[in-house]
């Protein structure tokens, strides 16, 4: 992979301080300072701690990236247990979504899989980015099915596959709609045991589709019932729309898997700081699961 940093020893995630609307990250061997709307507290760290990062993100001024030091094109972290490509995105992302390794460990510690079988279990992962979830659903053995619109991002996670041992995997990597896929899917009679989805407020589909969280959500989870199993394990929604609280979700998720029993549980994802720093709220979930 031309112009990665392949120094991977001992590299991880770490939120270091937050506050005034901004947040200082290590992913492996860079230090980065995005914004964080969330963080409306007083920084912890001095000023010159925050100076000393690798790059800031600006997204007021529409100036983007300021490269401080030299920063690879490509470099790899262990961010959530699981190795990955980074970036420094036109967006202000970098590949990994942190607060994410929240869907991983969940599946991890599911009830149905202390009971054996897991195997069996197969996965849509929708909206799937770089995939994080996918790879995390992989290695535990399931088949998945990994849905993204851009072909740039599914590309990025099949790159993040192989760095993963993963790239033999049981894995369907499909650059399509979401809306799209799921009816076609319906009248080809095409099930799951298990839904992933992280809808973006804002998105387009492959051939340019609108979708909008506030108009397509409802309609985007009524098409996951369509294709569930006939003894499905879980559907797990994150969302990180202003708004969309835990009780939301929660109302959501209830209504689409109305008839089905189990049970639903909500809450926030958050960053986790080091030494000190306070957690940063990154979002919101809601898992339904048998």
């Amino acid at each position: 992979m031309a112009g990665a940093d392949e120094q991977t020893g001992g590299d991880c995630y770490e939120l270091l301080d937050a506050g005034d609307g901004r947040k200082l990250e290590r992913f492996g061997a860079y230090v980065l300072e995005r914004p964080c709307a969330q963080a409306v507290w007083r920084p912890r760290l001095p000023r010159e701690r925050w100076n000393a990062a690798d790059a800031a993100f600006h997204r007021e001024d529409g100036s983007g990236w300021s490269v401080r030091t030299r920063v690879p094109e490509t470099w790899i972290a262990v961010v959530g247990g699981l190795k990955l490509e980074l970036s420094l995105t036109d967006f202000g992302h970098v590949g990994a979504f942190p607060e994410h390794a929240r869907v991983g460990r969940w599946m991890k510690e599911c009830r149905f899989c202390e009971t054996g079988g897991e195997s069996q279990v197969s996965v849509l992962n929708l909206f799937a980015y770089s995939g994080g979830a996918t790879l995390a659903a992989a290695s535990l053995g399931w088949r998945v099915c990994h849905l993204d619109a851009s072909r740039k991002m599914v590309a990025w996670a099949r790159r993040n596959a192989d760095l993963n041992a993963l790239g033999d995997a049981p894995v369907r990597w499909i650059t399509d709609d979401a809306q799209k896929f799921l009816g076609r899917e319906q009248r080809r009679g095409t099930h799951y045991d298990g839904i992933i989805l992280d809808p973006p407020s804002f998105g387009r589909g492959k051939r340019q589709e609108l979708f909008k969280i506030d108009d397509h959500l409802l309609d985007i989870l009524d098409a996951c019932r369509s294709v569930l199993s006939q003894q499905p394990k879980f559907v797990f929604l994150s969302c990180h729309t202003p708004g969309y609280t835990p009780l939301v979700l929660r109302h959501l998720l209830g209504q689409s898997m109305t008839g089905l029993g189990g049970s639903i549980e909500t809450g926030e994802m958050v960053l986790e700081g080091s030494g000190g720093a306070l957690p940063v709220p990154s979002g919101t979930f809601a898992v339904w699961s048998i």
